[in-house]
């Protein structure tokens, strides 16, 4: 079930921040009131498409920071494996020189709220507890505004890296709508023409493009 439209789920758990610092209860809610977040989840530390993404982000980190967004990732590995990876550099397989925080869902309760577990829990005829599927997140990415409701959200499969230029479009996108009031039609960019959400106002764009 999507979350657009709806308030993002709450969470305390360890994270690392600033690439070397482990701290326990990080919670999105310090960026309520303040910045909008883009909230990404990965499958696991140390693998191929992994590396790619979180490294991709880094360096846009500074669009989205220019644009007062705050980044942070998670996955379901512990705080120790993503410190040690943050430690390791890129050309061993690490993410030495990341430095927005990055969650560990351990429980994997973040991961089952967001909708992007790979997976699900279920009681066999024995009443055991059984899992079927992955237990690691999919590639999910949410864009949450600053009073905390999902404003967007993609969910890749395994394989499928993110494009985070797109995260970029959709956070000026947002932007946009909030601070003029227009939508925003198909492939639009910062810069080009947006619309106002009236008949009239669609037609006046259509005849002109």
């Amino acid at each position: 079930m999507s979350l657009v439209g709806k308030k993002a789920p709450l969470f305390s758990a360890a994270a690392v921040v600033s690439g070397e610092e482990i701290v326990d209860g990080f919670s999105l809610d310090q960026y309520l009131g303040e910045k909008e977040v883009i909230f990404f989840f990965y499958p696991k530390d140390f693998t191929f498409v992994c590396p790619t993404e979180i490294l991709a982000f880094q360096a846009k980190l500074a669009e989205f920071e220019k644009r007062g967004v705050a980044v942070v990732g998670a996955s379901t590995d512990t705080e120790e494996t993503h410190l040690a990876w943050l430690m390791t550099p890129k050309d061993n397989g690490g993410i030495e020189g990341v430095t927005y925080p990055l969650v560990a869902d351990t429980s994997k309760t973040i991961a089952t709220n967001y909708g992007v577990l790979g997976g699900d829990y279920s009681y066999n005829e024995e009443g055991e507890l059984q899992f079927t599927g992955n237990a690691i997140a999919f590639r999910g990415t949410f864009l949450i505004d600053k009073k905390g409701t999902v404003r967007q959200e993609t969910i890749n499969d395994l394989p499928l890296g993110r494009n985070i230029d797109e995260m970029i479009r959709l956070v000026d996108a947002l932007q946009h709508v909030e601070k003029f009031g227009e939508v925003c039609p198909a492939n639009w960019e910062e810069g080009k023409d947006a619309m106002e959400a009236t008949k009239e106002g669609v037609s006046n764009y259509l005849a002109q493009h």
